[in-house]
């Protein structure tokens, strides 16, 4: 997937844009809170319909403004040609935001995930070592919803049923209580049994591509692994489900199922959150998002745009010329790269030999130096 151009009215910090990208590599230059990240944020959007940065679409819109409109146009990697446009208005309760694909709307925004895959590695990503296994479980059911489907549909099915039961599990004993509960435990069992076993096909197939980037990124210096931590496991949901009910009752929520799994992240033998060095969890969290990219393109037959967002965060200059010499092959198709020091990027490129566009970024205007 290639996106030939962007353009912005009212997305953050930027008034309008109008911008063409090329097909390698493509550079953000300017100083912190310029909007580079802004304008890979857009791409984020239409990709996954909402901020890669997890602030409410409201945010988005820039001051003064009533509303925001992102469009790009993508070249699909079959030749044909596929136009997205977000928009979003926070008039009335909410807000209103639609997603359009070649003119049509969608009636769900999930419908449209997967589409133009993308993805991106920022800053941000620390939350995925240092937060709660919350947000590992969001990460990994965004990865697999972007070429699944029905994975995304038996998800919200799921969570819906998950939600009945703890309502039903708050309420007092009545007469009745019980037979509903089985019932609900039953399609609880289904659908988390599916989950269970997507995630464990996912992150079995990512596991040795994980351990195999790091070692390129870190020249084979440490040695990591990622792991699928699961009650479901060799039990199935059903067993979990009946042995916590008389739990589930005591405290009136649901104890136990795929919703509390956990994404296990070590180095060497160690939790990487607690014997990782910073330089160490961003080559990690790099690895993983390197691993997403192959496993998202498998499925999906259709190569994801890159996104490295302030690319020298927390990773010296022979890791980040490790990691440009990786994606800039015929692999990985599209590559955008912000930061906030034009001379080292360009230094690191030159040293590759490696052609790229650069932008320059300054209060939101984006210009061709």
């Amino acid at each position: 997937m290639i996106l030939r151009s962007l353009s912005l009215v009212g997305f953050k910090n930027i008034e309008t844009a109008a911008l063409r990208f090329s097909e390698g590599l493509n550079c953000l230059v300017g100083d912190n809170g310029a909007g580079k990240t802004n304008v890979l944020d857009a791409v984020h959007y239409l990709s996954m319909c909402r901020s890669s940065l997890g602030g409410s679409d409201r945010q988005a819109v820039r001051h003064g403004n009533d509303f925001f409109v992102v469009e790009g146009e993508y070249s699909a990697d079959a030749g044909h040609t596929v136009r997205v446009v977000c928009s979003y208005s926070p008039a009335g309760s909410g807000g209103t935001k639609k997603m359009k694909c070649d003119g049509k709307e969608y009636e769900r925004l999930s419908d449209h995930v997967g589409v133009v895959p993308v993805v991106m590695v920022s800053p941000v990503d620390t939350f995925l070592i240092s937060d709660s296994a919350d947000e590992r479980r969001r990460w990994l059911n965004a990865l697999i919803s972007q070429s699944d489907r029905r994975y995304l549909a038996t998800l919200v099915r799921y969570n819906a049923v998950l939600a009945e039961r703890n309502k039903l599990l708050k309420q007092p004993l009545s007469p009745g209580h019980m037979e509903i509960l089985d019932v609900l435990d039953m399609q609880l069992a289904a659908h988390g049994d599916a989950i269970h076993a997507r995630r464990t096909e996912i992150v079995e197939e990512m596991r040795p591509l994980v351990a195999e980037y790091y070692a390129w990124l870190s020249d084979d210096r440490e040695s990591v692994e990622m792991s699928y931590r699961s009650e479901v496991t060799g039990r199935g949901m059903a067993a979990v489900l009946a042995a916590a009910r008389e739990k589930d009752l005591v405290n009136g929520f649901s104890t136990a199922g795929v919703h509390r799994d956990e994404i296990v992240m070590r180095i060497g033998g160690d939790p990487l959150r607690r014997y990782g060095s910073q330089g160490q969890q961003k080559s990690f969290l790099v690895a993983l998002k390197l691993a997403q990219f192959a496993v998202v393109r498998r499925a999906t037959g259709e190569t994801p745009i890159m996104l490295l967002d302030d690319l020298f965060d927390k990773l010296d200059v022979g890791r980040v010329e490790r990691l440009i010499g990786l994606v800039d092959t015929g692999d990985f198709r599209q590559i955008f790269i912000s930061d906030c020091n034009r001379e080292r990027l360009e230094g690191v490129l030159r040293r590759g030999g490696r052609e790229y566009s650069l932008f320059e970024i300054a209060g939101g205007e984006v210009s061709l130096p």
